[in-house]
Formats: structure tokens, sequence, C-alpha cells
């Protein structure tokens, strides 16, 4: 849940060239084909990460399920949160939202 809201280290002017690269290998034709929106592009990370010529991969990648925002289904329903990890100032991140909106996708992303 709120994919937008992950974040990817390293300065943000790199990060979002490096995403911006990515996008522009290939044809619109032929591809490959780089996701703009935040929720598909943490997809596409996480299969990136996944052994994709085995079915362990591919059965794992189908489980995974990736939301922009919090869904009808789990609102108003008890979250679990990460005390230690979510403390932690680290500097130079981009969120997948910033990086989503310089690709320049037009998903509307409540309280952003």
């Amino acid at each position: 849940m709120n994919a937008e809201k992950a974040v990817v280290s390293g300065r943000r002017r790199y990060t979002i060239e490096r995403y911006k690269m990515e996008r522009d290998v290939g044809s619109v034709r032929k591809g490959p084909r780089f996701p703009k929106e935040a929720d598909r592009i943490f997809r596409r990370t996480v299969r990136g990460m996944l052994p994709m010529k085995n079915s362990r991969g591919i059965e794992a990648l189908k489980r995974l399920r990736v939301y922009i925002g919090v869904p009808m289904e789990f609102k108003g329903k008890e979250f679990e949160k990460l005390e230690e990890y979510q403390n932690k100032h680290v500097a130079n991140v981009t969120t997948l939202y910033d990086i989503s909106k310089e690709l320049g996708s037009k998903v509307i992303v409540d309280g952003n």
C-alpha cells in the first residue's frame, strides 16, 4: 500500500535521470516499455529482483499486490507500522511519487 511513498536512495537529479533513461530505451512499437505510474514502477522493480525463469519467481510475482494509496477494502483497518525504520532520516532520497510525476504520470494521489 502507498506505493507512491516508497523511497529510492541516491541524489534526486541522478535518480530521476536514470529512470528517464530507462524509459527512453527501445521504441513505442518494440519496447521494452517502462511504466510511469508509481505502483507499476514498484512492481517492475520487484520483478527484476525475482528469478523469473523458474516457477517460484512467477508465482511470487502473481501474489504481489501493490496499491497507490489505501484501497477501499482496507480503509479503517489497523495497520502494522515498523517504528524502527520509520524514524530513520536518510539524506538524498526521492519518493516514487516524485519520480512518476517527472516521468509524466497523470495519476492523482489523495493527500499529494
